[in-house]
């Protein structure tokens, strides 16, 4: 019997294509595993069979009649649950949102179904994204697979769990300050955030200049693969990139030797931990030995950015749901009722000098880029830390976000960022490498990520979870939950 289990969105795509594997009968072991594991891991708040079986019943009737096969023919993929799938619930995390049904899909979801995707379900997220850890008041803790006293980061946090654990390939994450790479990091798998508006938003997003669309995936040509499918202008996202989507698998194929690659173990400003900066500095290494000049970058990207960013967020959603505070603010989180208490005392003129001080931070930073291809830094500070807590203790005074260090300051620029598994602690916990490109040169963050996993492959390490549960999977499309 062919095992589905880890295999590849590409391995999957070609052995549908071959007819040694039934779209249909890969979603059901897709729902088995999801029986098996969600009652430890807590990575689901809605589930969509129906929707996914018609797009698996779909496909397989296309493979039988010889038709042309979609990029994601028959493909399983979780969203996040703060991208609305039309007729779905979209809860973003909140008792606030428990009931709210979305009206119409994201365009990234609509794309992903034209392309022959199955969404399974949506995924776990911390409240309206405003933890960089995996729980939230609706939906409790969500955990990691590597080990279950442990979170698997956020916000997308149901997003990474799933895909380290091998329950489906890829899946569709939000970022507004480290929210698809700090969970890939934690959670070893490869996550990234494009280009700000390489994938549309819509409807508008309460941090609109912050928030971006991307994959995580347990490979990075899977994660190519899905965001080649989602990018792309769209009418509805003004800011949304225009033109020709770059060939991100092609980019994948391409030689790194001669690449111009700085290393920043603090950014100018932050602190890691010892373990996790020694294990990153030792996968830089690797670039050398590819060919790669990798210099240090002693100064970083200059001073933290942290307040600039921290404005712009809180405000953005603290905004959104002034209303809430006022009327009902014993449903949200209490820490994160706290950040939107203090982003709303902002005066104009402090939210507005923000502002500016965010186009001087972005100016520096790109004149920074400007003599390498790539940034590459620690994802995060740490590994992942324990369950139930929302700031690691080595990172105490700084705020729900903002102990993440390496990853909130290109939000600031918009720059495409990703973090790509390269190592694990002595206890057994993944380690995430942060690569940081140009404006627009995702594919350049492509070409290094597939050679560094060329060389130094991480596919075969799975988390030592196992299945085994006699609990019934309850067949649901509206907003109950397992």
């Amino acid at each position: 019997m062919y095992s589905f289990d880890f295999t590849t969105a590409l391995d999957m795509r070609d052995a549908i294509a071959k007819k040694r594997i039934s779209p249909v009968e890969l979603l059901k072991d897709v729902y088995e595993r999801i029986d098996a594991l969600e009652p430890r891991l807590n990575c689901f708040t809605t589930f969509t069979p129906e929707l996914a079986f018609e797009s698996a019943r779909r496909a397989e009737q296309a493979v039988m009649r010889g038709e042309s096969l979609r990029p994601l023919h028959g493909l399983p993929v979780s969203v996040k649950d703060l991208i609305a799938v039309g007729e779905v619930c979209q809860t973003f995390g909140s008792r606030v949102m428990a009931e709210n049904v979305a009206g119409d899909d994201a365009p990234s979801v609509e794309r992903m179904k034209a392309a022959g995707a199955c969404i399974v379900g949506k995924t776990t997220t911390s409240e309206f994204g405003c933890k960089a850890v995996g729980d939230s008041p609706l939906t409790g803790i969500t955990r990691n697979p590597w080990d279950l006293t442990r979170t698997p980061g956020g916000s997308s946090c149901g997003a990474a769990s799933s895909v380290a654990a091998g329950i489906t390939p890829f899946a569709l994450g939000t970022d507004g300050g480290g929210s698809i790479r700090t969970p890939a990091s934690f959670c070893g798998v490869f996550g990234i955030k494009p280009q700000f508006a390489r994938v549309p938003v819509f409807p508008v997003s309460a941090t609109p200049t912050l928030g971006h669309v991307g994959p995580l995936a347990r490979t990075v040509r899977d994660a190519a693969l899905l965001l080649s499918v989602i990018a792309g202008g769209d009418r509805r996202d003004p800011f949304s990139q225009q033109g020709a989507v770059p060939d991100f698998l092609g980019a994948c194929q391409q030689p790194v030797e001669g690449m111009r690659i700085a290393w920043s173990p603090t950014l100018g400003y932050a602190r890691a931990d010892a373990e996790v900066e020694k294990i990153a500095e030792t996968a830089v290494r690797t670039f050398e030995d590819m060919g790669c000049e990798v210099v240090l970058l002693e100064t970083g990207i200059g001073e933290d950015p942290a307040d600039i960013w921290t404005a712009e967020f809180y405000a953005g959603v603290g905004t959104r749901l002034h209303g809430t505070l006022l009327e009902s603010r014993e449903l949200l989180d209490k820490a994160v009722a706290g950040m939107l208490d203090n982003a709303l005392e902002q005066s104009l003129l402090q939210y507005y000098g923000r502002v500016f001080e965010r186009y001087e931070f972005r100016e520096r930073v790109r004149t920074v880029f400007e003599p390498f291809d790539l940034l590459l830094s620690p994802t995060v500070p740490t590994p992942a830390c324990d369950i139930g807590i929302d700031v690691p203790g080595q990172s105490q005074g700084r705020n729900l976000c903002t102990w993440q260090y390496y990853t909130y300051p290109f939000n600031l620029t918009g720059q495409p960022a990703a973090s790509i598994p390269v190592g694990f602690t002595a206890s057994g916990l993944p380690v995430g490498l942060q690569m940081v490109a140009k404006t627009g040169c995702e594919t350049e963050i492509f070409r290094a990520a597939a050679a560094f996993e060329s060389a130094r492959p991480w596919l075969h390490k799975t988390p030592p979870i196992t299945g085994g549960t006699d609990r019934e999977y309850t067949r649901t499309g509206s907003c109950q939950r397992l």
